[in-house]
């Protein structure tokens, strides 16, 4: 089972990443955390994925006061996507025809809700990102979509303002990973074997 796990946790990560980048190659608009990414690379010399990952390594030190507590696939979400996405880059050139761009943008926001569903159904811990949202909303008392709703608008404001790009991605993003999610995390997720007998026993 935990191999299972393992594998289905790395292989949405590494899937994350690459959609990621064939966003990015799209040029035609990003989520929210990934315009802020973009932004603050491009203000910076480092990679895309490297904002990716410093950035996941504070919002990681934002859990302590909030009292989340990671897991392996906390850790690994921080630094495997960042890795894939720069991997993803440096594979995919950059593409001129708006018609190459839209099927990037379309096949791109598809595998990360794949993605996004694989690692989540792996159960072994939420995205830095997704921790504090759930971190804050239980402190503050707030529901998880106003929470998350506020954290995204400022990422994507900022992002926005240090260059990052913004278009028609960004809304098809918002409009279809939720959806996505919603229909395929129940293929993913990995229930324990504990469950797996209680849900299997005759009422």
């Amino acid at each position: 089972m935990m191999i299972r796990r393992l594998i289905q946790l790395y292989a949405g990560l590494v899937i994350f990443g690459i959609s990621t980048a064939m966003m990015i190659r799209s040029d035609l608009g990003l989520n929210p955390w990934d315009v802020f990414h973009q932004g603050v690379g491009d203000r910076t010399p480092l990679s895309f994925g490297t904002v990716v990952i410093v950035s996941g390594a504070i919002v990681l030190l934002l859990w302590i006061p909030l009292r989340q507590r990671p897991g392996l696939g906390t850790i690994s979400n921080m630094i495997v996507i960042g890795l894939a996405a720069d991997f993803g880059l440096w594979l995919m050139p950059e593409v001129a025809s708006l018609l190459a761009r839209a099927a990037l943008l379309v096949s791109g926001i598809l595998l990360n809700g794949l993605a996004t569903s694989a690692y989540i159904g792996a159960g072994l811990g939420p995205g830095p990102r997704d921790g504090l949202m759930t971190g804050l909303a239980a402190r503050t008392g707030r529901s998880i979509r106003a929470v998350r709703t506020g954290i995204e608008l400022t990422v994507l404001a900022v992002g926005w303002l240090l260059g990052g790009t913004v278009g028609i991605g960004t809304i098809l993003f918002a409009l279809m990973i939720g959806p996505i999610v919603h229909q395929t995390l129940h293929v993913f997720t990995i229930r324990s074997a504990g469950s797996e007998e209680r849900n299997e026993r005759p009422a």
